[in-house]
């Protein structure tokens, strides 16, 4: 056999992390492996040649998209022309759904004999199970982060790999970066979300919980670790908080943070799995747009959205979504947690078990499963 050749296709800085990795691995199990395709700074640092920058794919939201559609049509048509043309073994999209099974698509309609293989399985358990159904017509194979995803693929007629989650390769806070955290009192670790949306909703929700929470616990204080893009929306919106909160952006600092906090309040996402991680015991709060929350809830296919509570199969994390997302209904819940986190910390460990820590990096068994579908 001749040099390995595969076309990878990554739209947001997520993706790329999971394609670098995956790189990686594959790097190491086949060292002559060339690559082409889209992908972001890590990817490149792997030996990727971009197409053109992966920042164009990076957009949310409808209203984002709409005026960029015509040229997003025509980035598709490239990208699936590029990937014919270098004629690889194997055709390897990661997450960005709307852009790579688009591509995958056009690919698999011209060459239906070449390997199509999607990394991230779409999350079809929590809701929207017919999208299983559609990406079988053009993928053959998926690399799954979740433990409890490979049977829903495979009821859909791909085969599946679970691969371990990314967030059990990251590093945790080093001795040092502990002690940059360090101080008396209670810390409570404050994460409203990283979109203006999110942090505009629940950063008022968040302030009065603190209020409510510092009167039992005096010495509270408060981290908020942030992203670039919010920053400055996070030091408005917290400007008249109970307790003003220390606002994180340094890796070093947001790795200490999450290390040293004793409780952490956080909107709904990948975050639990951080903070489980970092064995950090956590209540989750949430709200949205009414019509939003009511055609999620009609739509919904399980009973929790946290997903240390669906990996480790317990409820131990409480939520307060929707209506339930009253300061004096969230502050007894932390209270709680402050008194005793026992509970949590084994479904905690459960969870980084369940999704891969201790085994093989997740990029080396992603790197496996491709090359045993080739």
């Amino acid at each position: 056999m001749g040099t390995l050749r595969l076309y990878l296709i990554s739209g947001e800085p997520s993706g790329d992390r999971l394609g670098a990795a995956l790189m990686s691995g594959l790097r190491q199990l086949v060292p002559g492996v060339t690559f082409h395709g889209i992908g972001g700074p890590l990817m490149q640092a792997q030996g990727l040649t971009s197409l053109f920058p992966m920042e164009e794919l990076s957009i949310m939201g409808l209203v984002e998209v709409l005026p960029k559609y015509l040229h997003l049509k025509r980035r598709i048509r490239e990208t699936a022309e590029d990937a014919l043309r270098h004629q690889p073994a194997a055709l390897v999209t990661i997450d960005s759904p709307d852009f790579c099974l688009r591509v995958a698509a056009l690919v698999k309609a011209a060459r239906p004999d070449l390997r199509t293989i999607h990394y991230v399985a779409p999350s079809v358990w929590a809701w929207r199970p017919g999208r299983a159904a559609k990406m079988a017509a053009h993928v053959d194979h998926v690399l799954a982060l979740l433990p409890f995803e490979p049977p829903y693929m495979q009821a859909a007629g791909m085969s599946c790999d679970f691969v371990g989650h990314p967030v059990v390769a990251e590093p945790l806070a080093s001795p040092e970066e502990r002690a940059l955290m360090a101080g008396q009192g209670p810390l409570l670790l404050a994460l409203p979300g990283s979109r203006k949306g999110e942090v505009t909703r629940l950063c008022p929700v968040f302030g009065q919980t603190i209020g409510l929470l510092q009167q039992s616990h005096p010495g509270l204080r408060v981290a908020l670790p942030t992203v670039r893009g919010v920053e400055s929306l996070v030091r408005e919106a917290t400007r008249d908080w109970p307790v003003v909160p220390q606002i994180v952006t340094d890796p070093a600092n947001k790795r200490a943070a999450f290390a040293m906090a004793d409780v952490a309040l956080a909107a709904s996402g990948t975050v639990s799995l951080e903070l489980a991680a970092n064995g950090c015991p956590m209540v989750i709060a949430y709200d949205m747009n009414r019509i939003t929350l009511w055609l999620m809830r009609r739509a919904a296919r399980i009973d929790t959205v946290t997903l240390v509570n669906l990996v480790s199969e317990t409820r131990v994390v409480p939520e307060f979504i929707g209506e339930a997302c009253r300061a004096d209904q969230i502050a007894p819940a932390l209270s709680a947690l402050l008194a005793d986190p026992s509970g949590q910390k084994q479904a905690m460990a459960l969870t980084m078990e369940r999704l891969g820590k201790g085994g093989e990096a997740p990029g080396l068994r992603a790197a496996r499963s491709v090359l045993s579908v080739l």
